[in-house]
Parts: structure tokens; C-alpha cells; sequence
């Protein structure tokens, strides 16, 4: 599975952007540019390769800088704000975000803050031009006992909302997700969100687990625009959370809808199995920085976070894992703790209690950023330290870009058509086609014709190369498709047996032409080409339902399921 972002995803699409800067010019360095902060100040800071600032965004006394900052496409600086005067206190409160372009001019500056709710933390920019806020979410006592948790004061619950621009101070949340919909107890069965096993429902989260006033302490986002789906990192629970973002708002307080049919329940947890009351190593001991490497970078699609006390109580790392995913969803045994037990673990060159965070770069390369310290570091693939800087004050985190990135507006976001079951893309560059998340091996033309329902989404580069574009994802059903039958005949075309156990055969009654199969999984990925055979050996592959699609002189016919089993 391939896919992002620490960019923040920055949207994978952003994050083929990320990069470090250095003291010295380095052959092995990757990009041009390093962004950073520090918390409470009035500047946000390009630097480049040789550690030089090459670009100073001045900010006003009443707007200084919160917890994270990010560039997106043509160099628009987004960045949390530390707002004064909010009604939630601790670490570290923002109610504030803000929109800026290159020259500092201020696009879009939103408060999101009330007694109820405040934003706090991280932020993920989106490629649609929204924004994700994390934010915390006031429940009184008297809610917390309603829920059936033995905790008797009021509890900061999280949630996680988009934002759309509206106007130059004006936001709408277009989505949102509250971790209150989705929790469990099995302390009081005349109570609210009562279940007889925590173990049994890892979907939802224990409000008797380890709840304090300021109970999870979210602290990472990031956003996978090929799965559609959310990740954050918990301070407090030392766990890394995925939930699904193709919901609508109403879905994502249930426990049904979305592309993973599961709501706004939590599709994928790591880092502490006793929080779900499963067995295992605590692998997470306070985590920020939760987010996927994306496209075009080496491992794309493991999830990584920064793992404070990872090696020690005095010593960080950056932890990596492959996850279980299988589509939409992950898989997972009932009664045990989510997989992987093995993970790739990088420990860092020094430690922070908190904050910190780091990005995989595209040449193989790794930037670290050890927060307190303000110690910002880059490695080989080998592990060698081939440039650090150390800056003024605390840089929460760091983040690297190279000038293809900053320099050139994006390309607008892709859309796709449906004409005569052909899927069709907005003209670019480039094209890469996914089936439900998963890359179409070979799928890099302007059209596709699907062979299974689900969802098809389209990646585009601007005419640079240098910046990613994701559709939205385009459902697909067989109900609406000509081309894809449910029988083993096709006009003048047979496919037997069926099922088959390794061989099959297509009868071409009237010899149409140069006739062309291509075998597609469940997956939508071809796993099989070939011209004018009359008999296909699929010995070898797994037991499963394919699709034989036909064409004749490069247009398609029409595609036939068959099962294998052997």
C-alpha cells in the first residue's frame, strides 16, 4: 500500500515538498528549504541549505506562533496561532489559525474558539484549500458520569473538524469527528455506551482508561488522500489513531458509513494494547507527529511518529510501522492487539519531552527535529548525521521543501467523469488510478476502464513534476456498468470453465480481430497480459475471483468475472 504523508500529508500530495536545511551545501541533501517556528515568537523562518535564513515571515505581537506551521503549493505559509484569552489553558492552546502568502499578506485568519471548544496543537492543510484543526471539546462532570466513566470532574475530549474558508475571517465546518461518539464502558450497565468487553471493541475507546481532565492530549494530524482517511497521535494514551474521513458528518458520529463502512469508529490503533485491554508491548511512551510517508518517497505508506521516550526515559526515537491495511480497513484478530509487533525504530540524537516530529524524504533521507532543544538533523538511508543545525529557542517541528514546490502554484484537483463506463481524468501531466486506495499497476493513462466496483481515484503532477493532486475518490458500481458481466458470455465470447482450476479458455466465436486479455484482482490490479491465446495458465495464482477484460485493437469489449480455485 502506498501512500502518505507527514508532510502533513501535508496532504501527500504536499509532502513531495518536505525538506531540511544545513550549514554547508551537501551532495546527499534533499531540497532547499527548511520551515520552522518557535512557540510564542513573532517569526516564521526559511532557511537554506547552508542554515542561512533565506525568507522571515513578521508576525504581529497579538498572533504569535503556535505549536506547528506548513507551506503548501506556491509557498502559502499556513501556521497555528496562540491566541490569548481562550477558556482552555495547558499545552499548547492555539484558537487560532492563519492563511499567509509569500509576501505576508495575511489571506485568511480564523478563530476557533469557545468556552465548548478550542483548538489546540497541530493542523493538517488540505489540497482542496481547507483545513483539519484538532480541538479540544469541553464534557461536564455531570456529561462524564452520564457516559458510564467512574471519573467525577469535567473531562477535555478531543475532536477533529475542517474547516472551509468562507471569508477573510469566516470559516464552515464542512466536517467534523468527536472522539465522544465513540467510546465504551463496562463498569455500569444501566449507563450510557455499556459493553461487556473492551477487548472485544477496540473501535471505540475505554472512557475509564487513564481519563484525567485533560484526557488524550491529541497532538499529531496528518491526512492520506488516497485512502481518504485521518491519523493523530495521542500525548496521554500513547496510541496512534486512524479514522475515516469519507464520511459525512452525521456518519462520522455513527458507527456505519464512509468507504470503510465503519463510521466514524476507529479503523486502526498502535502503540499500547492495554488501552483496548488486549496483551502486548507498550511500544509508544508519549508520542507526537502521527502521519504516513507518502508517494515518492522510499516506504511509502508505513505510519510513523516520534516517540519521545522511545529508547529511554532520556532518549527519543522515530518509530515506523507497516500497517495492516487491506483497502479500506485493517485486518485484525478479535481478542489480540492490533499488528505489527516489529517495528523499524531510528534512535535520535538526543531527546525532548515533548513536541518534536520528523519527515522521510524523497532521496532516502530522514529529517528529525528534537523540539526542546531546537536540534534539527538530517540522515543518510545508512544512518549517518549529514547535517544538523541547532536554532534559537524550541522549534516544535521542522519541515523541509524543495523551490519546485514553493515556487509553482498547484495544479487544480483532479476530477473524473464516468463515460459509458470509462473513467475519465482532468488533462495533466501525468496519471496514476487507485482501486480503494490501492495503486492500478499500469494505470497511467488519462482514461480507465474499472473491472469491480469500489472506489477509483486519479493522481496528477503539474507540469514541473514537482507537486501531487488526488481526486476524490469516484464510486463505482456494477448496477450502472454495461461492461462488466455477471455471466460467462460476451457477445461472441466464452470464458470457460468457471470456476477454473488453474486453466481456463476464451472461445473467440468470430475470430474478432487482435484479441487482448488483461486479468485483473479483486484489487483492480493486472496481474496477467496477453494477446490472442486461446487458452491462459493461472496455476500459480492464488485461489480468488479475477476479471478477464477483452480488448480489440486497444478499445475495450467488456470484461468477464471468473473464479479460481485449485
Amino acid at each position: 500500500m502506498n501512500f502518505k504523508t507527514k508532510t502533513k500529508t501535508l496532504s501527500l500530495s504536499l509532502l513531495l515538498g518536505l525538506f531540511l536545511f544545513s550549514q554547508t551545501v551537501k551532495a546527499q541533501q534533499w531540497g532547499d528549504y527548511t520551515l520552522y517556528s518557535v512557540m510564542n515568537a513573532t517569526s516564521t523562518y526559511l532557511l537554506d541549505t547552508n542554515g542561512n535564513v533565506a525568507k522571515t515571515w513578521t508576525h504581529a505581537s497579538t498572533a504569535k506562533s503556535g505549536y506547528s506551521c506548513y507551506l503548501m503549493p506556491g509557498g502559502y505559509l499556513w501556521r497555528v496561532v496562540a491566541k490569548s484569552g481562550n477558556s482552555f489553558t495547558g499545552g499548547p492552546i492555539s484558537g487560532q489559525v492563519q492563511k499567509v502568502d509569500w509576501n505576508g499578506n495575511i489571506l485568511w485568519d480564523f478563530v476557533y474558539s469557545t468556552t465548548d471548544y478550542c483548538t489546540h496543537h497541530d493542523i493538517c492543510p488540505l489540497p482542496n484549500g481547507n483545513v483539519l484543526l484538532i480541538a479540544y471539546e469541553r464534557k461536564t462532570a455531570a456529561q462524564v458520569a452520564a457516559a458510564g466513566s467512574t471519573f467525577t470532574s469535567e473531562v477535555w475530549s478531543e475532536k477533529v473538524v475542517e474547516i472551509k474558508p468562507t471569508g477573510a475571517t469566516t470559516g464552515e465546518v464542512v466536517w467534523e469527528w468527536k472522539v465522544w461518539d465513540h467510546i465504551l464502558q463496562d463498569k455500569d450497565t444501566a449507563k450510557a455506551n455499556y459493553q461487556s468487553s473492551i477487548i472485544n471493541h477496540p473501535e471505540l475507546l475505554n472512557v475509564n482508561y487513564k481519563i484525567i481532565k485533560d484526557w488524550i492530549h491529541m497532538n499529531g494530524i496528518d491526512y492520506n488522500p488516497m485512502l481518504d482517511q485521518i491519523a493523530v497521535s495521542s500525548h496521554n494514551l500513547n496510541e496512534w489513531y486512524v479514522i475515516d474521513h469519507s464520511t459525512n458528518i452525521a456518519e462520522a458520529a455513527s458507527h456505519t458509513g464512509g468507504n470503510s463502512g465503519k463510521g466514524g469508529d476507529f479503523l486502526y490503533r498502535w502503540g499500547n494494547p492495554a488501552a483496548y485491554g488486549a496483551t502486548g508491548t507498550a511500544v509508544l511512551n508519549v508520542t507526537h507527529d502521527a502521519h504516513w510517508i507518502p508517494e515518492g518517497v522510499p516506504n511509502a505508506g508505513r505510519l510513523v511518529g516520534f516517540n519521545n521516550k522511545g529508547v529511554s526515559s532520556s532518549k527519543s526515537s522515530v518509530d515506523q510501522i507497516v500497517t495492516p491495511v487491506n483497502g479500506y480497513t485493517y485486518n485484525f484478530t478479535t481478542g489480540s492487539a492490533f499488528e505489527p509487533s516489529a517495528y523499524d525504530r531510528h534512535a535520535c540524537n538526543g531527546y525532548t519531552s515533548n513536541a518534536g516530529n520528523s519527515e522521510q524524504l524523497p532521496n532516502g533521507n530522514m529529517m528529525v527535529c528534537i523540539a526542546l532543544s531546537g536540534y534539527i538533523y538530517e540522515l543518510d538511508p545508512a544512518g549517518n548525521s549529514i547535517w544538523s543545525k541547532t536554532v534559537s529557542g524550541a522549534a516544535q517541528q521542522a519541515h523541509r521543501y524543495n523551490k519546485c514546490f514553493t515556487d509553482n502554484e498547484p495544479p487544480a484537483i483532479p476530477v473524473i467523469t464516468n463515460n459509458s463506463n470509462v473513467l475519465t481524468s482532468t488533462s495533466a501531466k501525468t496519471y496514476q488510478w487507485y482501486f480503494n486506495g490501492q495503486k492500478i499497476e499500469g494505470a497511467t493513462f488519462i482514461n480507465y476502464t474499472p473491472t469491480i466496483n469500489g472506489v477509483y481515484l486519479v493522481r496528477i503532477t503539474d507540469n514541473n513534476g514537482c507537486i501531487y493532486r488526488y481526486s476524490q475518490g469516484y464510486k463505482f458500481s456494477e448496477g450502472s456498468s454495461a461492461s462488466i458481466k455477471s455471466s460467462l458470455n460476451l457477445g461472441v465470447f466464452k470464458l470457460f470453465p468457471n470456476p477454473s482450476h488453474g486453466k481456463f479458455s476464451i472461445e473467440n466465436r468470430d475470430r474478432v480481430g487482435k484479441l487482448e486479455v488483461k486479468i485483473s484482482d479483486v484489487y483492480g490490479r493486472v496481474v496477467l497480459q496477453t494477446q490472442n491465446l486461446e487458452t491462459i495458465d493461472m496455476s500459480e495464482f492464488k485461489n480468488g475471483m479475477y476479471f478477464a477484460t477483452l480488448y480489440s485493437e486497444n478499445s475495450p469489449i467488456g470484461t468477464l468475472k471468473f473464479n479460481l480455485i485449485k
